[in-house]
């Protein structure tokens, strides 16, 4: 892993990759690969569930109530719950289909989308999962292509209150890619 890249700083935004659970992150906010559900489920989106625990699934229960299950790359927030972090901002992202569904469009919006999130709140630190690259089948280094592109060009726009956005990914093989998107876009 020499000459990887953990870090870059755009617009005065601290952005970083880590290794790590990212159920155990203290940011403002954290970003939950959900499903449309908002129900909880695999990977991801269970273990933020269960350590949140019942709060973030009765807000969850509250928005679908409101306005029907979450579309792909759409985003919504609630509670932290008994997380660490103050909230969780939970999005969609696409089942890979092969990609010629729209499917990084969609991904891009994902990422995009939880960014609008957490500055509408103004919130100073997010942490995101590597979204889409588990059972949704997003092949890791495209998805790392994505995820870092669409949050590095969110940044150069400048209009934004958070001053820190951390990938935590669970495994070496997707650090590995993410650390690699970084170098090959910052």
């Amino acid at each position: 892993m020499d000459n990887q890249p953990t870090e870059v700083t755009i617009n005065g935004v601290k952005l970083h990759i880590i290794q790590g659970d990212i159920t155990l992150q203290t940011t403002d906010a954290i970003v939950n690969a959900a499903n449309s559900s908002l129900m909880g489920g695999g990977g991801v989106d269970g273990a933020i569930h269960r350590a949140g625990g019942s709060a973030i699934l009765d807000e969850c229960k509250q928005i679908v109530s409101r306005q029907g299950r979450l579309p792909t790359g759409k985003a919504v927030m609630t509670t932290g719950g008994n997380l660490k972090a103050k909230y969780v901002i939970h999005t969609v992202g696409p089942v890979w289909h092969g990609g010629n569904q729209g499917e990084p469009e969609l991904l891009a919006s994902a990422y995009r989308e939880s960014l609008k999130q957490a500055t509408g709140k103004k919130l100073g630190s997010i942490s995101f999962p590597s979204i889409s690259t588990g059972i949704y089948g997003y092949p890791v280094n495209q998805g790392a292509q994505v995820a870092i592109g669409s949050v590095i060009a969110f940044l150069r726009q400048g209009t934004t209150s958070l001053r820190q956005v951390v990938f935590v990914l669970f495994d070496a093989k997707t650090f590995a890619a993410y650390a690699s998107a970084l170098r090959e876009i910052a």
